[in-house]
């Protein structure tokens, strides 16, 4: 099957999709329905190698519609066993250039991306820089491409060379992003992260705080949300 006819078919998909969901004067299309589209197409990827399954992501991605990203972004994923080093370069252009939410951010940076760094933690080093952006988006992927590393118990030492870089950051999106990833952090290094609070809090803007000890004991989550120590 030619690229532009495994396109096609999923613009097709989602087109009728879309349909359906007006016919019952639906909202618009739920992000499980193009999941589910994008697992019954990708049956005609399955035999396309990675250079063929990326350049499909590609035609995707330029549409600028988040139901093709979606499934661009899975797509990428579903191929992680053929990722090397150099994928990176890549990756990090699509991030540029079409992550653009908060939900493009978080599905590609907790999947693929996600991957790739867990697969290659050399590749942390390309990361940090994003934290010093001027781009809201990349600041948050700095933080939130460590969570599927952290889900494993890696990544600890990461997490909080991250946090320091984005302590006082002022937009909210990355401050719930770098509190996610401590979050995550305190489920595999719950004392860590809450020195790490305690020690901080004082700079700490109260959004990224309460994200990063939810998951902690109530005992220290009361301790941590004290003003006074």
């Amino acid at each position: 099957m030619l690229l532009p006819d495994i396109v096609q078919i999923v613009r097709a998909k989602l087109t009728q999709a879309k349909t359906d969901v007006a016919n019952l004067k639906g909202s618009g299309l739920a992000t499980p329905t193009v999941r589910s589209i994008s697992r019954e197409t990708f049956t005609s990827v399955r035999q396309c190698d990675k250079a063929c399954n990326f350049e499909l992501c590609e035609v995707l991605l330029t549409s600028r519609s988040w139901e093709e990203r979606t499934i661009a972004f899975d797509w990428a994923y579903r191929c992680k066993a053929s990722y090397e080093e150099a994928d990176f370069a890549r990756f990090e252009g699509w991030l540029r250039e079409y992550v653009t939410d908060w939900g493009g951010c978080d599905d590609f940076c907790t999947h693929a991306f996600g991957q790739l760094i867990f697969q290659y933690p050399i590749l942390f080093t390309q990361v940090m820089p994003w934290t010093a952006s001027s781009d809201r988006w990349l600041r948050r992927a700095s933080a939130v491409i460590l969570i599927y590393g952290l889900r494993k118990g890696r990544f600890i030492t990461e997490a909080f060379r991250v946090a320091d870089a984005l302590l006082t950051d002022a937009d909210d999106m990355v401050q719930k992003g770098y509190g996610w990833m401590l979050k995550e952090a305190s489920k595999h290094a719950p004392q860590q992260v809450f020195d790490y609070v305690m020690a901080h809090k004082g700079a700490m803007p109260r959004t990224a705080l309460r994200y990063a000890i939810e998951k902690l004991e109530p005992s220290l989550r009361q301790q941590a949300m004290r003003r006074d120590g």
